[in-house]
């Protein structure tokens, strides 16, 4: 079980529209709450972990509220407005935004994912599918919600995020998709760069594929991160990022499968190879379900295949173990399935396996925030 019980029903679905600043605000008003919820959890670790006192956390989150500036003044304009909505300085809000970076080299360690793109090619329609489970830690389970975003140029996203964040993993109008994963090399450090959730915010705002590259790839950067892009076209790549390279995955038979160790044979070492939970096996085992599939995948598939509970609790579908402290507890708090070519958005809240999925079109999310619909109801457990 998570330490704090989750409400029944679909995660919460927050609805903003305008120019970016507006869209921060609208974003900060709806969920005020939980972002206090988020500063006070992760400001713990920030002190705990890494060391770092209040003024340290402002002064970092400085750099980073620049940083955002000069990497997409979007992002700050976001950054800014939901900070004043909540009543907050903005750089705690970017300190925030730049976890992974002021905790990743005090030798912090978090939980994992596992994703999968599927090309046209082997789906059952020749759309192009996207998805992941996203294991975090269980206290961050109630401060997540699904945002949807329209600026005042149309474009539009769908994605699940922390309170204070903009975005995790999920698609745009645009037909682009963006899964994330874990990644720990021994390059990380601290110090001035673009932080990882930047990077995915500033893949979401990419209008094609290409745009989406330069977001990512010619930046500099201070930690690690796997960034799994597909789009409606039919094409999708995984982007092993670390500072100062990266490395390149391409499909293989129409799919494209990670967890949270490099693959790619770029020249870092490894920080997570070996600790990792079950990182050697699920994206292999993801593949090999998805295989046996190929040419008949829907995203009824994909929703299934994130259910598997091989080497429970360890599984694709992450329990949290009873054997460690409760701070130290992982799961797969949510499931996400996208179909990218009908820009349709399903989720699915802790113990995935036992809930439904949650619907939403992209399409339609606008103008009312329509109740979502439910499908894929539970199956019995993907076999070895």
């Amino acid at each position: 079980m998570l330490d704090a019980e989750l409400p029944a029903g679909p995660p919460r679905l927050v609805v903003a529209e305008g120019d970016s600043r507006t869209i921060g605000g609208a974003v900060g008003e709806q969920t005020a709450t939980m972002v206090q919820h988020s500063l006070a959890s992760y400001e713990r670790r920030f002190r705990d972990d890494a060391g770092l006192s209040a003024a340290d956390v402002n002064r970092w989150g400085g750099i980073y509220l620049d940083v955002a500036g000069e990497y997409d003044s979007r992002i700050r304009d976001m950054l800014v407005g939901l900070a004043e909505a909540v009543d907050v300085a903005p750089e705690r809000i970017a300190a925030l935004n730049a976890r992974t970076e002021m905790l990743y080299g005090t030798g912090y360690r978090e939980g994992g994912c596992t994703a999968a793109a599927v090309l046209p090619e082997v789906t059952a329609d020749g759309h192009t599918l996207l998805g992941q489970n996203w294991d975090w830690r269980t206290e961050q389970a109630r401060s997540t919600f699904v945002l949807a975003t329209r600026d005042d140029e149309g474009h539009t996203t769908i994605a699940l995020t922390e309170a204070g964040m903009f975005a995790k993993s999920g698609m745009n109008g645009a037909g682009l998709g963006v899964c994330a994963n874990l990644l720990v090399s021994g390059d990380d450090r601290g110090g001035r760069g673009v932080p990882y959730h930047f990077l995915l915010r500033g893949a979401l705002e990419a209008r094609r594929m290409s745009q989406a590259h330069r977001k990512l790839l010619p930046v500099p950067r201070i930690s690690s991160g796997n960034v799994l892009l597909a789009d409606a076209g039919g094409e999708a790549i995984d982007f092993e990022l670390a500072p100062d390279t990266f490395g390149v995955l391409h499909p293989e038979d129409g799919l494209i499968t990670h967890a949270n160790h490099f693959e790619s044979g770029i020249d870092v070492v490894d920080r997570r190879r070996a600790s990792s939970a079950l990182t050697l096996i699920r994206a292999r085992r993801a593949r090999r379900l998805l295989a046996r599939r190929s040419g008949a995948i829907t995203p009824a598939t994909l929703a299934e295949v994130f259910r598997d509970r091989y080497s429970w609790p360890d599984s694709i579908c992450r329990y949290p173990d009873p054997d460690l402290p409760p701070q130290e507890r992982f799961a797969t708090l949510f499931s996400i399935v996208m179909d990218l070519d009908d820009q349709v958005f399903w989720i699915a809240p802790f113990p995935v396996d036992e809930q439904p999925f949650y619907r939403w079109s992209l399409r339609e999310v606008f103008g009312g925030a329509p109740e979502p619909r439910v499908e894929f109801p539970p199956v019995q457990e993907v076999t070895p």
